[in-house]
């Protein structure tokens, strides 16, 4: 039987596309973001090692759970949601993977969308407070996380499981310390803006600001994809 695992080519080819796609946007610049990316990077190489190279998660799970949820050593197996929820239909297809497209996407997208509008603040020196910038304070953050939510629905395996909430933790502390920063340079617009703006999940209620007129920059994003939300 093909199980579908130790194909470790998959394994780095998957890990650096997606690395090299959160690096492009992070330009990682002292030792707290290389300690993020180095986080983001982690999770990444873990997942995609189970995914392809050596199941470590479903090996385990096949000896306590195997003949009660009918897991097995195969690729498709990985699939554990399905399995769980006794998806009897290809993996690929079910709730929890369709889902796991949306999150993936949207992640990628808004890491996207977030970067044109803090280049373009950056260039006037100013808050970035539009596009994405309108809803979240720290949308490249958010685009993140929902990342790895996507491949959590994906392809859960125990080390990133135990990873995510270390991440979510990480990247919280990092978006307080540039908050801090970021208000010692904008003063009231930055006060007026997060007021209005939530951290990392939308409000319904929220209502765009008009871009202010700021002073040089600092950071104020450099979350897990941008260089900074203003500029120097």
């Amino acid at each position: 039987m093909d199980y579908g695992y130790g194909l470790w080519a998959l394994v780095i080819i998957n890990s650096v596309i997606f690395i090299a796609f959160a690096a492009s946007f992070f330009h990682p610049a002292n030792r707290r973001d290389w300690k993020a990316m180095g986080a983001f990077s982690a999770f990444i190489v873990a997942l995609f090692t189970e995914m392809y190279g050596f199941p470590l998660t479903i090996y385990l799970l096949t000896g306590v759970f195997g003949s009660r949820f009918g897991v097995d050593l195969t690729h498709n197996g990985g699939h554990l949601w399905a399995d769980l929820i006794g998806w009897k239909g290809d993996p690929h297809f079910s709730p929890f993977h369709l889902a796991s497209y949306f999150f993936i996407a949207g992640g990628l997208y808004l890491i996207y969308k977030a970067w044109k509008v803090l280049w373009a603040a950056a260039g006037r020196r100013e808050l970035a407070v539009t596009g994405p910038y309108a809803y979240v304070r720290h949308p490249q953050y958010a685009g993140f996380l929902a990342v790895m939510v996507g491949f959590l629905l994906q392809w859960p395996t125990l080390p990133t499981l135990v990873m995510f909430p270390v991440l979510v933790v990480i990247y919280r502390r990092l978006s307080i310390s540039e908050e801090r920063a970021v208000r010692d340079t904008f003063g009231p617009a930055w006060d007026a803006y997060a007021a209005v703006t939530p951290r990392f999940v939308p409000s319904r209620h929220r209502r765009p600001l008009t871009p202010p007129s700021s002073p040089p920059a600092a950071v104020q994003d450099r979350g897990a994809g941008g260089s900074s939300k203003t500029a120097a």
